[in-house]
């Protein structure tokens, strides 16, 4: 069961400005649920790059995006979402489906058409796997708008879940 649960659709091993749009297109993706911190931007920071906003204009293109956020500052999601001109949820609680369900039950689509994407395992693709949405692992972004050298996180992430698969299998 945790195999399922702890494993992305796709390990990209990219931050998300690197994602090609085709690959979005051929998995039959319509929309997107992007995380905010260390996705599209530092947890430090409010400035979205110009990278990110080109790779949001592009994909908004064919794809509707909405923004969900853990962080619980309303505020802070909400200056990040109007650079991009997105509709958001903040405070979410992923990986608790509670939240997700509401974002999936406004998009008039079927979950195979939706994916998440994400930079943490336990958050991102942990929630989307539960709600059955399609899920994609980025590198979480730096300031430059290119992927961080170290992401302890990710990397500490990625341990666990690996060992939590190998325990599972038996």
């Amino acid at each position: 069961m945790y195999n399922k649960l702890l494993k992305a659709n796709w390990d990209s091993g990219i931050p998300i400005t690197n994602i090609p749009q085709n690959r979005i297109r051929e998995e039959g993706i319509k929309a997107l649920l992007i995380d905010v911190d260390g996705t599209l931007l530092p947890r430090s920071e409010e400035l979205v790059h110009t990278s990110v906003k080109e790779w949001i204009m592009n994909t908004k293109t064919h794809c509707s995006i909405h923004l969900i956020s853990n962080n619980p500052s309303r505020n802070r999601i909400k200056r990040i979402a109007s650079q991009l001109d997105i509709n958001f949820t903040f405070g979410a609680g992923k990986p608790r489906k509670k939240k997700l369900l509401n974002c999936l039950n406004k998009i008039d689509l079927e979950n195979s058409q939706i994916a998440i994407i994400g930079d943490r395992i336990f958050t991102d693709i942990l929630g989307g796997n539960r709600v059955g949405i399609y899920t994609i692992l980025v590198k979480a972004i730096g300031s430059n708008g290119k992927s961080k050298n170290i992401n302890y996180v990710q990397f500490i992430e990625k341990s666990l879940a690996k060992l939590i698969m190998g325990v599972s299998k038996r």
